[in-house]
């Protein structure tokens, strides 16, 4: 990448509202062009402005299904990247305006998905458990141990070999400032929370909370408290 890509990236994320959609599809799901332009408060015809830009600078890709344009993150290293940026930019949150938005921040930051993965302070209470049990290494980067491999196959977690994106590796949280798993460990732990009911989406942003069943399972499988998981 030559010094004039690199200032057409930057440019991409340099708009507020482009800003917003790309955190907004942190959630790894796919948005139609409308959902977006009312998440962003931004008329219609703006948005897909917007859109047709992130998706010919590479940063989404898009589907059409009938009527409707589904855009979603090109790939993890879209979403890793997007993540990293905010956590470097605001380093004091803005000041909320309503009971409810405290409310929505509140619970992001106890646990949300970042992309594939889980962050918040989930995200860095099971990467430290994990770390703490010897089952992943972030001493020279992180890595899972041969400890950590059997933990994912006794779990029932399977983890896929072969494609070129790395089975851990660190993504740094936005609210905690320190870095929770990713990778292909942390989206398959992910998938298998949301899937096995050890965690729930709640409200429409990105949140999740941890089940009764998680608390149980995440218990016996790393020796995390209850309290800690709330």
């Amino acid at each position: 990448m030559g010094s004039k890509d690199l200032a057409a990236l930057a440019a991409l994320l340099a708009d507020e509202t482009r800003a917003a959609f790309c955190l907004a599809l942190l959630d790894g799901r796919a948005w139609t062009a409308g959902e977006l332009a009312r998440h962003a408060g931004v008329a219609p015809s703006t948005a897909s402005e917007h859109l047709g830009k992130l998706v010919a600078g590479g940063l989404l890709t898009e589907e059409r299904q009938g009527r409707h344009r589904y855009v979603r993150l090109a790939d993890e290293r879209v979403a890793h990247l997007v993540e990293d940026l905010a956590a470097r930019s605001a380093p004091d949150p803005e000041p909320t305006r309503s009971l409810r938005a405290a409310s929505a921040r509140s619970a992001m930051a106890r646990g949300r998905t970042c992309y594939d993965h889980l962050a918040g302070r989930l995200g860095i209470v099971i990467t430290d458990a994990m770390t703490d049990r010897g089952l992943l290494r972030q001493d020279t980067g992180f890595a899972l141990t041969d400890a950590g491999l059997g933990w994912f196959r006794a779990a029932g977690i399977p983890l896929p070999q072969g494609g070129r994106r790395p089975l851990a590796r660190a993504c740094l949280d936005w609210t905690e400032r320190r870095p929770h798993l990713a990778g292909v460990a942390g989206a398959q732990l992910c998938r298998h929370a949301l899937a096995s009911g050890w965690c729930v989406r709640i409200g429409s942003e990105r949140a999740v909370k941890v089940t009764a069943d998680g608390e149980r399972a995440l218990g016996d499988l790393l020796d995390i408290g209850a309290e800690a998981l709330r």
